[in-house]
Formats: structure tokens, sequence, C-alpha cells
């Protein structure tokens, strides 16, 4: 009899497979995927620098904790697996979780409204309480093709700095943080704030920015704003809700 992944990998491991998996179903529930394309991946505790990520050409709501597969920040696969995965799509996780010992998760999104406010010269705006969130920690990224480039990744990483959250022009969304959970809840208020303006933007009426001194205020207080959006409170709910209508990511 075949040995299991969850009697295999230590409990922490499994954990994060866990709450990954439920990443990556709660990501199609909200009609955020791009069938097989995009990626979310998250690292494994321990000292080794290793990572879990989706196998290549499995859809997001079927993605369990046992079909992750574990690599390493070449992307090499390190534990038996019966999948394969994209190797050029790990590249811009990769960069990120190497230059940041602090990004746990990394989440990769080319949602509609994403991509559409990517395009804007402006961006971002300051028009709703959700996009004060993401404007606290925000960065952008230009466009250079698909990112099959490893000299790339040093310039992501740049734009990127500290921030949580990313806009790749033309591309779509990242953002990370510390936990799945988090990763997740500022993920949602990101695409919510992009779908908002456009929203707003389609009535042709004018719009009514955030004043400058509450934004500006907001970033001065980045890391305590983006610490209590309660990912951490969120995120017990979120599962029970895939309990409910998707099961079995903790397989």
């Amino acid at each position: 009899m075949s040995i299991s992944v969850k009697d295999t990998v230590s409990e922490q491991e499994w954990q994060m497979r866990v709450d990954l998996a439920a990443c990556y179903r709660m990501v199609a529930h909200y009609g955020w995927d791009d069938l097989i394309f995009t990626h979310i991946s998250a690292r494994v505790p321990g000292p080794e620098h290793h990572f879990l990520i989706n196998p290549y050409g499995m859809m997001f709501e079927e993605i369990t904790a046992t079909s992750l597969v574990k690599v390493d920040l070449q992307g090499n696969i390190v534990m038996d697996t019966d999948y394969n995965i994209n190797p050029a799509g790990f590249t811009i996780h990769s960069a990120v979780h190497e230059a940041r010992e602090d990004a746990k998760c990394v989440i990769h999104l080319h949602t509609n409204a994403g991509i559409a406010v990517s395009t804007l010269k402006d961006g971002l705006q300051a028009y709703s309480q959700q996009s004060l969130f993401a404007l606290s920690s925000m960065s952008y990224h230009e466009y250079e093709g698909v990112a099959l480039n490893p000299d790339e990744k040093t310039r992501l990483v740049a734009d990127l700095g500290t921030s949580n959250f990313m806009i790749l022009r033309n591309h779509g969304l990242l953002t990370c943080a510390s936990s799945v959970a988090d990763a997740f809840l500022f993920m949602f208020l990101l695409q919510r704030s992009c779908e908002i303006q456009l929203q707003a933007q389609a009535t042709g009426q004018p719009m009514i920015k955030i004043p400058d001194p509450i934004l500006q205020g907001i970033q001065a207080q980045a890391e305590q704003v983006t610490r209590s959006a309660g990912g951490g409170l969120a995120w017990p709910g979120i599962l029970r809700k895939l309990d409910r209508v998707n099961p079995g990511y903790d397989q």
C-alpha cells in the first residue's frame, strides 16, 4: 500500500497544503481563475527553501492538498509526485519568494477587472475605502512580455520593494503576505477595488476621489493597516464556506 502525502510530510506542511488548496478553490469560486493559467504559491514551513505550487493542467477548482507539487527556488520538483508543473509559471513567484522572506504566499491572477485597471495610465485610484488598503502598499511593474526572462526577476522585485500589492501593467494582479489567509484577503480587496473603479468609471459621471491627506495618512501606516485587514479572522469562515460549496480540498 502506498504511503499518503499526508503521512509523508510534517504537520505544518500539511496545514500549508490544505490552506493553499483552499485558496486555489476560492479563487475559482469567485471566478478569478484563468483556466489552468496563473499560479498561487506558498513556502513550505522549515529550513529548506521549498515551495508548493499547482500541478500544471489541473483546474483550480480541482486542486487538493495532496496534488500540490513541492519545488525548489529553481522550479525543480523535490518530492515524488504524479504531476508536473509549468516552470515558466514559477518565474514571478520564485523572484518574490527569494527576495522577500515575509512573502510566504504569493498570488498572481489574470482577472478581467485587474487587467483592465492595469491598462489605465493612472492605474488604481482612491475611489473606494477598499482601495485604501491596496494603495497603502501598492507598486507597479511595467510589461515586458510573457514572464520567461530570468533578467526580469531583478526588475520585478525592485519594483515590488516592500509592498504587498502589485499591479503588473497589461498583465494582472499580484499580492503577497506572510500567510495564505492574508494573501487571499489582499487579493480580495485589490480585485474588489478594481471592480468598483471600473463600474464607477463606466457611469461617465464625475468621480469623487478620497482626499490625498486621508490616503497619505493610510500610506504612512501601511504596515498597521494591512496587518489589521483581518485575513486570519476571515479565513475560518472562508474554509467553512468552501466545505459547503466545494469540499475535498483537504484530501
